[in-house]
């Protein structure tokens, strides 16, 4: 039965426009009899596609047509169940699956994996704090972060879009191009880091094993799964949890048993211990609000009619706080003791955190079972690859009609020899990059949240302010102005918060030159919603959309 649920292959559809034949039929209702319809509608995904056939639209039957290289692709993959549908909207008849469970699962599986734990490495690694700092601050921003995924994978049942699309209501038609271009940027990043990860936990076990191996164990491993679509991902989502989090279970009795933990290492004081906590906490909050980006794209399949998108939100709410404050806490926690444990240390500068856990666990369970479970800890990584891949050529399509003809697999491929390729040189300077990776997303992901959430609360009023149907038509969408010149500002915002060797912003300038708590991510989102609640009042008022 799931083999045949996997392998189902939707046929093309073409549907009429609900919305228009309810306002038909409640002709002669009052004004706000219809108006409370259409809202029911839209919030039960009752509104279809009004634009099926668009120009701005490429459709699935549309790749089988004709005898070129593209079309045979797309004819043969068909027939093996790969995902044809790419960013149009999903018909209600294809929201197949029926448990809002699955959503939080998905994002559980996400979550739940080694690359989560690397976050564990900052406070102690790279900003001087103590555990018990470090857990403050990883519980009540992991919290604050797991808010706007909620809210954003609650849309996508409601209006069948998946996030960059979705996006068209925020940036404006043209506008959403510029997000997709950056989201495409930061998911390519974010997916070779965590293949650095992959494969600093097999040279932790194999010390002869290449870098470049590990990374193409996790990338191949992910491209085919990604390749396949929705479906296969769904599938290895909702099982490839549970053996990460038993090792890392089995990780922390052992750890807690061998009495190297540390909570109360010494804290640094002042300005320093002010720039680490800033840094931190952006890391902390980046790392998952960043997901905001992608909510959409993994709830759509859900029809809304059973299930109130209030579900949804804290499911998926629920599937990304927990696995995070978890792995992260673990992670943290088994760093404090590289501080005044000699091994620990050294096994941290020979392979990473990979060559810590591996310490961890191989003199106690064994050499045998112990690798066993540090190899399962590797695979974890394609969980979260898996996201960020597919998420690539989702976003990729929004760009134009032609890359929309592309077919969806192989802007997975293309995105993966990318990744792949940016990862093996970033293998030998980790640590730099995670951490101007994990900077540059919390900037990006500042803005994007500055513009996104106050268009949604503060002029679309929740879901009753938007018409999905006019996802595909740039005259009904917002012109965008409001929100590339809001983008612009929130940038200005962020260099003036900037606080790295490299560069420091005026405002940390001073501020002093002993602080080095990065702002940017704070200072660009203020400036990105400010600015945008302005110029977005002055361009409803000039355009009236």
């Amino acid at each position: 039965m799931v083999v045949r649920n996997i392998f189902h292959h939707h046929q093309p559809t073409t549907e009429s426009d609900d919305l228009g034949q309810q306002s038909s039929s409640t002709a002669s209702t009052s004004e706000k009899e219809a108006t409370a319809t259409a809202i029911h509608q839209i919030e039960n995904g009752g509104i279809l596609d009004s634009a099926s056939h668009d120009e701005n639209v490429v459709h699935k039957e549309e790749f089988y047509a004709g005898n070129g290289i593209i079309a045979k692709l797309h004819r043969i993959t068909g027939r093996w169940g790969v995902e044809e549908r790419g960013i149009e909207r999903l018909p209600s008849d294809e929201r197949d699956e029926r448990r809002p469970m699955n959503v939080g699962i998905t994002w559980f599986s996400i979550n739940m994996t080694f690359v989560s734990l690397t976050l564990g490495v900052l406070p102690v690694a790279a900003y001087g704090l103590g555990f018990v700092e470090a857990a403050v601050l990883i519980v009540a921003f992991n919290f604050l972060g797991s808010l706007p995924v909620g809210l954003f994978s609650s849309l996508g049942p409601v209006f069948g879009l998946r996030q960059i699309p979705l996006s068209r209501f925020y940036f404006g038609y043209h506008g959403a191009k510029l997000a997709a271009t950056i989201n495409v940027l930061v998911c390519v990043a974010t997916s070779a880091i965590n293949a650095v990860v992959g494969a600093q936990l097999f040279h932790a076990i194999q010390p002869n094993m290449p870098s470049w191996a590990g990374i193409l164990i996790v990338s191949l491993t992910t491209l085919v799964i990604c390749g396949m679509g929705h479906r296969f991902v769904q599938a290895y989502e909702r099982y490839s949890w549970i053996p990460c989090l038993l090792v890392l279970l089995v990780v922390l009795g052992v750890f807690a048993h061998s009495g190297d933990f540390d909570p109360l290492l010494p804290l640094g004081k002042g300005t320093a211990e002010a720039s680490g906590v800033l840094s931190f906490a952006a890391s902390v909050y980046t790392f998952t609000a960043g997901w905001a980006a992608y909510a959409a794209d993994y709830s759509i399949y859900q029809p809304a009619d059973p299930h109130p998108s209030r579900a949804i939100f804290w499911w998926t709410f629920a599937g990304n706080f927990f696995p995070t404050v978890f792995t992260e806490l673990l992670g943290a926690a088994v760093m404090t003791a590289t501080v005044n444990h000699p091994d620990y240390a050294a096994a941290y500068e020979e392979a990473g955190l990979g060559g810590v856990f591996s310490h961890v666990l191989i003199p106690t369970v064994g050499k045998g079972f112990g690798t066993f479970c540090v190899v399962l800890l590797a695979l974890s990584i394609i969980g979260t690859n898996i996201a960020t891949v597919y998420s690539v050529s989702m976003s990729v399509q929004v760009l134009g009609r032609k890359t929309q003809r592309v077919p969806r697999f192989l802007w997975t491929l293309i995105s993966t020899v990318g990744y792949t390729a940016f990862a093996i040189p970033a293998y030998e300077e980790f640590a730099t990059y995670l951490e101007n990776l994990l900077l540059a997303m919390s900037y990006w992901i500042s803005i994007y949240l500055g513009i996104s959430v106050t268009e949604h609360y503060v002029f679309r009023k929740g879901v009753k302010g938007y018409r999905p149907e006019d996802y595909t038509d740039a005259k009904k969408l917002p012109p965008g102005i409001a929100a590339i010149a809001a983008f612009c500002v929130g940038a200005v915002g962020v260099a003036m918060g900037i606080a790295q060797e490299w560069y420091k912003g005026p405002i940390i300038k001073a501020v002093g030159d002993e602080f080095m708590g990065d702002l940017g991510c704070i200072f660009g989102y203020l400036f990105t919603t400010l600015s945008y609640m302005g110029l977005r009042y002055w361009e409803k008022g000039r355009f009236g959309r």
